[in-house]
Formats: structure tokens, sequence, C-alpha cells
């Protein structure tokens, strides 16, 4: 029954508009601007977490998402 209601509940939020997951560390437009002096190779990845303030995998995560939305 718990389930059913917590189904139920997570439609509506859906609906509404209100059900997200974790919010992003980064905006878009900094994701971009930081793929771009990752691929630049200008900037270790390590330096560019420190930069950005986030950790070394975000910045990993971008670059792929990255790679995948070119392919």
């Amino acid at each position: 029954m718990i389930s059913a209601r917590t189904k139920e509940g997570m439609k509506v939020a859906k609906a509404r508009g209100r059900l997200r997951g974790k919010q992003s560390k980064l905006t878009p437009k900094q994701e971009a601007h930081l793929v771009s002096l990752y691929n630049a190779g200008e900037d270790t990845g390590a330096e560019l977490a420190e930069i950005f303030g986030v950790a070394r995998a975000t910045i990993y995560r971008a670059v792929e998402r990255d790679r995948r939305k070119v392919s």
C-alpha cells in the first residue's frame, strides 16, 4: 500500500514538473566551457576540477556526455 501511494505521488509530481534527480553542479554554459578547455589540452582534469570547484569525476562525466552527444 505504501509503495502504491509513493508511485502515485511520484506520477503527480512528475506531471507538475516537480520530480527531479540530483541537481547538476555545473550549468550547461559552464559545462560547455569546461569541455572546450579540456579539449584544448592546456589544462588537466585535476586543474579544471580545481578551477570549477568540482570533483575530477564530474569533469570526466561532462567530457563523456559531450563525446556521446557529438557521436
